[in-house]
């Protein structure tokens, strides 16, 4: 017998909005929100947090008051607990919801997780992609109206932010900070070239913002239909839009709040001057490591990080990567060491499937920030590094396998991939980086290792 799981029941009172977020996804709700949750100050700081387009898991929270359940799933079983921190839930259409809470004085934290995709410039992520009936993405003349800048500025992230800020001043609101948590280096500067090239083509002028630079972590697989069971056996309660994640998490944050934010140090996060290094020893090892998987292992059959990570070739080849990628990190080597061995254990943890399908998506994008540092960096010492051209090899044959709906960005390569090996391996290292195709040494272990990875 299952009951309802709601906020009057189940959770805390709903905490005014001071916070807005966009990417209503898994690892939100696992990361940021779980913070929020266990910040001392959370009854002071609740999120309105928008999807990208989708009204699905909007419709589900809000028949829970925006209260869900987190599964932190170990190897040895499962902890569940009640998250209350995300007050108010919105589908990425509502653009005057939107707006109206940049406008809002008490609004101190905008926060992102858009993915890697999310921060084209000239169009949306796949989970932002606008209807057809939306306005393109091409900004107006700066003598456009307000109105008219949002509406044309609205299918990209970065847009909607610019969107905000216009708003925001024009309202008369004081500085926000804007605090990405997407894999990407230098997230939070990145963010903001964005988001001012989109004012200034569009001719908008923005409040004052903070962008402030972070590092997340916390592996948090993709909804599986089982999950919703799973909750109910062991609560009793129903809850349509249950996370499952692993109990290991990590959050480092650089930059100032000029507004406020929850005390989320007392949460376990970290705040420091120079973000960079954890940045880059989270992209290259676990990031890369779990590309490394996703490409070579499912080679190999394997549909899991926790199968790959199993198999000893697999495991071998993430130890050669990661002993390249070790290298060029700031770190002692007794402290990456025990990251790395860290690492290992998450990834068997065999009841989090995480599936090596969904890390595949949007290579284009990932690659580049982590593989080709730690390649330049190895090239730049005249070694050919074996670990990295795995990866590359890997995820050139990966081509080959029918493309998922939604990784779009790697079909023209897909295309090239159809022909001779030497060539599509030329023209995928272009699309990457335009200074690799002339690297014949590259190509040629590249064509080599494809030969051997091949059943």
């Amino acid at each position: 017998m299952t009951r309802p799981l709601t906020r009057a029941a189940d959770g805390r009172p709903a905490a005014p909005v001071r916070m807005l977020h966009l990417g209503l996804g898994g690892f939100f709700r696992a990361h940021q929100a779980w913070y929020t949750e266990h910040a001392p100050d959370a009854s002071g700081w609740g999120i309105a947090a928008f999807t990208g387009r989708s009204t699905d898991l909007v419709a589900r929270l809000a028949a829970q008051d925006g209260v869900y359940t987190l599964v932190t799933r170990g190897a040895d079983g499962d902890a569940f607990e009640v998250v209350g921190s995300v007050t108010a839930v919105h589908g990425g259409g509502e653009d005057g919801a939107w707006l109206a809470y940049w406008r809002r004085p008490e609004l101190a934290v905008v926060t992102l997780t858009v993915t890697e995709a999310g921060y084209a410039r000239d169009s949306a992520p796949a989970a932002m992609t606008p209807p057809a009936t939306a306005p393109p993405a091409t900004a107006p003349p700066a003598t456009a109206t307000p109105a008219a800048a949002t509406a044309a500025t609205a299918a990209t992230v970065a847009g909607r932010l610019a969107a905000g800020l216009a708003a925001r001043r024009r309202a008369g609101g004081g500085p926000v900070a804007i605090v990405s948590c997407d894999n990407l280096p230098g997230n939070g500067e990145l963010t903001r070239r964005l988001v001012e090239e989109q004012a200034q083509a569009a001719g908008l002028r923005l409040a004052d913002a903070c962008y402030v630079t972070t590092m997340v972590d916390r592996i948090t697989p993709y909804p599986a239909p089982e999950d919703s069971g799973l909750v109910a056996a062991a609560t009793g309660r129903a809850d349509a839009a249950p996370v499952v994640t692993e109990p290991y998490s990590e959050w480092v944050l650089c930059g100032d709040f000029p507004a406020g934010r929850p005390r989320w140090e007392d949460a376990g996060a970290r705040f420091v001057t120079d973000a960079a290094p954890y940045e880059e020893r989270k992209l290259w090892l676990l990031n890369g490591g779990h590309s490394l998987l996703a490409y070579a292992g499912s080679l190999r059959g394997h549909t899991t990080v926790a199968e790959a990570v199993a198999d000893p070739a697999c495991r071998g080849w993430l130890a050669q990567w990661w002993a390249e990628a070790s290298r060029h990190l700031s770190f002692p080597e007794a402290e990456l060491a025990a990251y790395r061995n860290a690492l290992l254990d998450r990834f068997a943890n065999p009841r989090i499937r995480h599936t090596l399908a969904k890390i595949a998506e949007d290579g284009p994008r990932k690659l580049p920030v982590r593989i080709l540092p730690v390649l330049r960096a190895e090239r730049a010492r005249g070694a050919l590094p074996a670990g990295a051209v795995r990866v590359l090899a890997a995820w050139l044959l990966h081509q080959h396998e029918p493309a998922p709906e939604r990784d779009t960005a790697a079909r023209p390569l897909r295309e090239a991939a159809a022909g001779r090996v030497r060539e599509a391996a030329r023209t995928a290292l272009a699309g990457l980086d335009p200074a690799l195709a002339d690297d014949t040494g590259l190509i040629d272990a590249i064509v080599a290792e494809t030969r051997s990875l091949l059943p």
